[in-house]
């Protein structure tokens, strides 16, 4: 009886939050234009410099570690401009070097899926995906979810405030599933 108590108030809802964008930001295929985020991995390496070939993963905080370069932000930058960057640090130490980055995982592109879902959870994204397919990984709606309820929370903005800790920026989108269909 406490289900239909729920469903009456109408407050069962669906959250779909984004880690990352979900809407098309990024694209699989064209590593140009693939945005680092935290979580993903890494593979760095420099040519001719064994010693210099690691597989990093990106921190919470959007910063790598990579020896010589030190400490380098990468979440929100594209591979070609953080291999810029390893680059310029680097001919400090080494004449003309040639860096090489690859993503070995993009597990920072993740969406949550929580709510009146049948399996919810944390999904990493592989391929650019809408809305339905989210709630399809998910297992779809159980019965009581209100499909015309259902608000994304993507994150539009993150910056550090004035004690050093990360803050996000969000925008809410309701979505009515009735109407994709």
């Amino acid at each position: 009886m406490k289900i239909f108590k729920l469903a009456e108030f109408n407050l069962i809802k669906v959250l779909l939050i984004f880690a990352a964008s979900l809407f098309g930001q990024f694209s699989f295929a064209d590593t140009e234009k693939y945005l680092i985020n935290p979580g993903d991995i890494l593979e760095i390496s420099v040519w001719n410099e064994d010693a210099l070939k690691r597989e990093v993963t990106v921190l919470p905080d959007g910063s790598i570690g990579f020896p010589l370069a030190g400490i380098v932000p990468a979440a929100g930058k594209t591979l070609e401009s953080v291999k810029k960057e390893l680059t310029e640090k680097l001919t400090e130490y080494i004449a003309e070097p040639v860096v090489n980055i690859v993503v070995k995982s993009a597990g920072g592109n993740a969406v949550y899926v929580t709510g009146q879902v049948k399996a919810p959870g944390k999904y990493v994204m592989v391929e650019p995906m809408h809305v339905v397919q989210a709630l399809s990984l998910a297992g779809g709606l159980t019965p009581f979810a209100a499909e015309d309820d259902i608000i994304i929370l993507r994150k539009i903005a993150q910056a550090a405030n004035q004690s050093g800790l990360n803050t996000a920026s969000w925008r809410t989108v309701k979505v009515w599933i009735k109407s994709i269909f």
